[in-house]
């Protein structure tokens, strides 16, 4: 594993750390997973993020306390979160916003997220929790200032609420204050914030509710940056929908789009 940033210009190897499967960046913490189902933490450590019962920041790689038999991680500002094999879904850090999805302040070892079973894959912005459980419905957690976890309300949850009308899911994915979600028959579907156009439905209008992202059909692979979100469809055409003010969509401008563009690479 290697790594590299602000403070390392070129790649270095990660020390002591071998049989990696899986990585996870926050905003200055990073978490692996290695193939024994261990989970690692390094860097900074205020708000526990780190999940080795203290809250020192570390240079070298620490194992997340009494956590065992994991297959998914995912991280964000200064939380962390762990699904295992049994389907179940811990969770470790800060709490000001409920994202650890557990009625505390916060916590700096693993806790179980009650209410979730047979998860199959999670995802985590800085301030809500996004699960897909086995039978393709999706679970959320945290802020909901601007309907992010799609109950039809904009009112947070310390808890898991499922989200309405949404059935048959295959990905997820979180935006900073949206969700995405790829459905079995390859159409997308976005809710919460939308100044940007990041919910791909020709409006900057929010919805509490998930609404289909225009235009997309296919769809084999899904992503949620902060404002903004790339899709991929069967015969590997990337498409790309809200904020682009950094030219993040990558289609030559920095027009934020409120629908899907198709995206041209040049690959030579």
């Amino acid at each position: 594993m290697w790594v590299w940033g602000r403070s390392i210009k070129k790649p270095e190897p990660v020390k002591d750390l071998a049989d990696i499967s899986v990585v996870a960046a926050g905003w200055s913490h990073m978490m692996a997973l290695r193939c024994d189902g261990t989970v690692w933490g390094w860097g900074l450590n205020d708000a526990g993020q780190l999940g080795n019962g203290t809250d020192t920041q570390s240079a070298t790689p620490a194992q997340v306390r009494n956590l065992n038999s994991v297959v998914a991680i995912a991280a964000a500002r200064n939380h962390s979160i762990a699904l295992k094999k049994d389907g179940t879904v811990w969770a470790w850090g800060a709490n000001e916003s409920g994202q650890l999805g557990i009625k505390s302040n916060g916590s700096n070892r693993p806790k179980q997220i009650s209410g979730l079973e047979g998860i199959i894959s999670i995802a985590t912005s800085a301030t809500h929790g996004v699960a897909l459980k086995n039978d393709g419905t999706v679970w959320t957690w945290g802020d909901n200032s601007h309907g992010q976890l799609g109950d039809g309300t904009n009112v947070a949850s310390l808890s898991p609420v499922k989200v309405l009308e949404l059935t048959e899911v295959t990905a997820i994915s979180a935006g900073e204050k949206h969700t995405i979600a790829l459905k079995k028959d390859g159409t997308v579907y976005a809710w919460g914030f939308n100044h940007d156009g990041q919910l791909g439905d020709g409006t900057i209008i929010e919805s509490h509710v998930p609404i289909q992202v225009a235009n997309l059909s296919a769809i084999t692979a899904i992503a949620a940056g902060g404002n903004h979100n790339l899709a991929q469809s069967g015969n590997g055409v990337l498409w790309g929908w809200g904020a682009n003010v950094n030219g993040q969509l990558g289609d030559g401008t920095t027009l934020n789009r409120s629908k899907p563009v198709m995206l041209q690479l040049d690959l030579k």
